[in-house]
């Protein structure tokens, strides 16, 4: 097909960026099939004498991390095959049914947004219930040999941020698992004052808390609100970026097929 410049440009930087996000997607999925496959190798390749980096080098955490990695990027390569193929033979029918599953997937994104600022109050209260259900159904204790990957990320949060469960250390009362294993703890080693090795700095923290040697009092919702709003201009820059590339993507498809549409009818 003959192509005036902007119909070049276009055709061009839309090919380029599709099969650079198709390379960087190969990449990531190759490591997750490696993850779920080979989650030993991974494990004696990480393993060190740092706690920080061995509560993550469990196999559960490894391998949920490696079926994420696998879901995100073949959704990825899907698009990116729709968006380099449809450009490079010219397809009207690839190109349209990519700057379609891109714009369903921005519309859902700025939907999601628009309702979670039109209905805060019930975002709110559903993301805490979502967040105590993880609590109840999966959170299991502090064992270091533990390798449910819902417990190591509480703790990990929980320790990062300096909080105690959803509201405050409460929450885990309504844990099956927590109450079988807790012993005689009243919260989670993870609710306590830390040190570098995630070691609490008062032994009898987890049995006898205060305001003092603790985090009980603070819940992890409006710890991860606190840094959401202290994060918040990275936080809008990442997301107009990530919208800004969709919409060119989209923006590309369309010029591509409009100029398919143009030379054809010149032909006729």
């Amino acid at each position: 097909m003959g192509c005036d410049c902007e119909t070049c440009i276009s055709k061009t930087l839309l090919m380029f960026f599709n099969f650079i996000f198709a390379i960087l997607g190969m990449i990531v999925l190759a490591i997750g099939v490696w993850l779920v496959i080979d989650k030993a190798s991974l494990v004696a390749l990480l393993k060190v004498e740092n706690d920080q980096i061995e509560h993550f080098t469990q196999p559960a955490v490894i391998e949920h991390l490696g079926y994420l990695l696998i879901v995100i990027t073949s959704v990825v390569l899907f698009l990116s095959f729709l968006g380099y193929c449809g450009a490079i033979r010219e397809s009207q029918c690839l190109l349209t049914t990519y700057g379609l599953f891109v714009l369903v997937i921005l519309v859902a994104e700025v939907t999601a947004f628009g309702l979670a600022v039109a209905y805060k109050d019930r975002a709110r209260t559903e993301t805490k219930n979502y967040l105590q259900t993880t609590i109840s159904y999966y959170y299991t204790g502090n064992d270091r040999n533990q390798t449910d990957a819902v417990t190591l990320m509480w703790n990990y949060m929980m320790s990062e941020l300096h909080c105690c469960g959803v509201d405050d250390y409460r929450d885990f009362a309504l844990s099956e698992k927590w109450n079988e294993s807790k012993r005689d703890k009243i919260i989670p080693t993870a609710c306590c004052v830390q040190t570098a090795l995630y070691e609490p700095q008062d032994k009898n923290c987890p049995f006898s808390p205060t305001e003092s040697n603790s985090y009980f009092k603070k819940g992890c919702y409006n710890a991860i609100t606190d840094w959401i709003m202290h994060n918040q201009e990275v936080v809008i820059i990442v997301a107009i970026g990530v919208g800004v590339t969709q919409l060119l993507g989209i923006i590309l498809a369309l010029c591509v097929c409009k100029s398919i549409e143009k030379y054809r009818g010149m032909r006729l």
